[in-house]
């Protein structure tokens, strides 16, 4: 099937293959085959050798590096951190697709980390900035003073923790266990 300039497609349909074309806004590139991930239609530019779909309606968002997101520690290994990335921080558009990114122990904080979970906890709300797209990997910082952890859970009694005043202490109310995080400037004590 040869996809023609001004075609109307739908997200997933296959647009082309690499080998034809570069993918533009609104594709991306699966296992050598290009594909829409936009409900709209196709524009060819043969002179750039690119292929994009544009949009019937606004555009859902996507990730660019530099951006700021919100996003849920998943896993924690010893050198690095998963993270489920939820939402852009200046929209309130779903991302097209559904993100996941990591953070590596020296993109968590200035300085020296002995342990990433000093920093991180599973189940911690995070903001973090993205700072390489490399296909489907994102690679994440919370080295900024607006990043790093904005709500966390008490890991002994799952009641949310409040600052402390020190740099990187958090308390719970309940329990008044005291534990470490890289803690954001935009913590939300409740």
């Amino acid at each position: 099937m040869k996809i023609e300039n001004g075609e109307f497609v739908m997200p997933g349909d296959k647009l082309g293959i690499i080998e034809q074309y570069l993918p533009g806004d609104g594709t991306y590139e699966n296992e050598g085959d290009i594909e829409s991930t936009v409900l709209g239609n196709v524009i060819i530019n043969p002179k750039m050798k690119t292929i994009s779909v544009k949009p019937k309606s606004g555009s859902p968002a996507t990730l660019e590096v530099g951006d700021r997101i919100y996003g849920q520690i998943t896993d924690i290994k010893p050198q690095r951190v998963n993270v489920k990335i939820d939402r852009l921080e200046k929209t309130k558009r779903d991302l097209a697709l559904p993100y996941m990114g990591s953070i590596h122990i020296s993109k968590v904080k200035n300085g020296y980390l002995d342990k990433i979970s000093d920093a991180v906890r599973i189940g911690d709300i995070i903001k973090a900035e993205v700072v390489k797209i490399t296909g489907d990997n994102v690679d994440l910082s919370t080295v900024e003073e607006d990043c790093g952890v904005v709500k966390a859970m008490c890991t002994r009694c799952r009641e949310y923790m409040t600052t402390t005043g020190k740099k990187s202490e958090l308390q719970c109310k309940r329990c008044n266990k005291k534990e470490k995080r890289k803690i954001s400037n935009e913590y939300v004590n409740i």
